[in-house]
């Protein structure tokens, strides 16, 4: 895949690209609305949320087009499709429009891809069906490569919104105690346009923290990213001459 060495884009196409990331599990009800407040400031395309911050999302974000975007299944992917299933459909009866769900990864690692089919077909059609969207959470940190590819197939194949590269708190243990993350890298992402389909949007989470990160992962064919440093990507556009207007920027690579 040849890497674009320029775009173009105006500031509201950067806002519309950021799922404003409000996930970390110490957040306060307070914290959550600062982050909400971000979210109406810079126009984001939705706060990513857990679910029982729904309907205070829902009531704070009022009167703006920034969308709510709940998780399921977070972050390890763990519960039952049954359990996956309920958890959707309420989601979207509160006010969820699109739904972020982590795909059974231990089914993954185990092969068992019927069952890891059935589970995001299942949650799918009980999101669709509401009129809201769902984007599968691979855990890329977790994969190889042939995972990775397998996951893009059945996603294409079941016809969902978004693949997502990672959930922010996919970490490995090393041996010698520590813990590594590496969220959402390049080679995965051209791996991820590579093997899904042209209709089936990406969503890069983890590692996005710049606005030459931003700038990389949608020469990429990324149209959604997961973020907590909204204000500081942003703010370094407007720096850089990036407004209201299209305008051409170059994109620089690692």
């Amino acid at each position: 895949m040849t890497r674009p060495t320029s775009l173009e884009v105006s500031l509201r196409d950067l806002a519309k690209m950021i799922d404003h990331s409000l996930l970390h599990p110490t957040m306060s009800d307070e914290e959550v609305s600062t982050g909400l407040d971000i979210c109406k400031k810079y126009d984001v395309a939705t706060a990513c949320v857990k679910p029982y911050h729904i309907l205070f999302a829902k009531k704070q974000l009022e009167g703006t087009d920034v969308l709510v975007c709940p998780v399921i299944g977070f972050p390890h992917g763990n519960s039952t499709s049954e359990v996956k299933v309920f958890e959707a459909k309420r989601a979207v009866e509160e006010g969820g429009k699109e739904i972020d769900m982590v795909v059974n990864i231990g089914r993954v690692k185990s092969g068992k891809w019927e069952y890891v089919k059935n589970d995001i077909q299942r949650v799918n059609a009980v999101v669709v069906e509401r009129g809201a969207i769902l984007k599968v959470i691979f855990e890329n940190d977790y994969l190889t490569n042939e995972e990775i590819i397998t996951l893009c197939k059945i996603c294409t194949e079941i016809g969902v919104a978004f693949i997502k590269t990672s959930t922010g708190y996919g970490f490995n243990k090393l041996p010698s105690g520590d813990y590594n993350y590496s969220g959402a890298t390049l080679p995965h992402l051209e791996l991820m346009r590579e093997y899904a389909g042209s209709n089936i949007q990406i969503k890069a989470a983890g590692g996005v923290r710049t606005l030459d990160d931003l700038l990389r992962v949608r020469a990429l064919g990324v149209s959604r990213v997961g973020a907590t440093a909204t204000v500081g990507i942003l703010e370094e556009a407007k720096r850089r001459g990036i407004g209201e207007k299209t305008v051409k920027i170059d994109v620089v690579w690692p």
